[in-house]
């Protein structure tokens, strides 16, 4: 009970905090704080510099994650088929489902991310969909990182957790619209995000959200340093 105590008290300090710019919402320079909690799942025994995301992860979660590489061939076919495959074939390191180099994890500071949909889940979408580059950070305390969209319409916010030098796996929530504050970590099935961040290139990863709820069968978000 005390090493949960601890474990919960380190993770609350990494996710209570992060700051959050309300583009277009409340007027020019307004901010605001986004407040973000994984709730400790099953730690007893985990001590505060221990991460380990299958601890946290959802059951449904964890059976996402393990079925990456079938939601990466669903949804490649598919938008293989589409008018806009070119898309696939003008960045293949960005589509190889098997990229992955040393590195995993982006180093703290400012990034631009561009979230790809790739095989339509419903009839209201196309087989390929980008969306703008939006501006994210990511943070560190300890042995997790956190990272975020800071704009857009949908805007994934979690951590990150070390699982090997080649990928790092991501557990967090979706923000809609104008919402100022995610859910908790496994408190909706259907705001849940679980999915892996792995280096493709010279600064250059990619976010990986196999079988998300709505809209796709995977989703590849495309994050790079952003311009100094």
């Amino acid at each position: 009970m005390v090493a949960l105590k601890r474990f919960a008290r380190g993770l609350g300090s990494t996710l209570c905090t992060l700051p959050f710019a309300l583009f277009g919402q409340c007027g020019a320079g307004a901010h605001k704080t986004i407040e973000v909690r994984i709730e400790p799942r099953s730690l007893i025994g985990v001590s505060h510099d221990t991460t380990d995301w299958r601890r946290v992860a959802t059951p449904n979660d964890r059976e996402r994650l393990r079925g990456w590489r079938q939601a990466w061939i669903a949804a490649l076919a598919k938008a293989s088929a589409s008018v806009n495959a070119g898309t696939l074939t003008a960045d293949p390191l960005l589509f190889d489902p098997d990229r992955a180099l040393p590195g995993a994890t982006p180093p703290p500071g400012a990034y631009h991310c561009r979230v790809y949909k790739l095989g339509a889940n419903g009839t209201a979408m196309h087989n390929i969909t980008i969306y703008p580059e939006v501006d994210c950070h990511v943070t560190r305390d300890g042995a997790v990182s956190s990272l975020y969209k800071v704009s857009g319409p949908q805007r994934p916010v979690g951590l990150l957790f070390p699982d090997s030098s080649s990928r790092a796996v991501f557990l967090g929530t979706m923000v809609i619209g104008d919402e100022t504050r995610p859910l908790n970590y496994g408190q909706d099935v259907n705001r849940d995000l679980a999915g892996y961040v792995e280096r493709i290139g010279e600064q250059r990863w990619r976010l990986v959200l196999p079988r998300p709820r709505f809209e796709s069968l995977l989703d590849v978000v495309e994050i790079v340093p952003a311009p100094r």
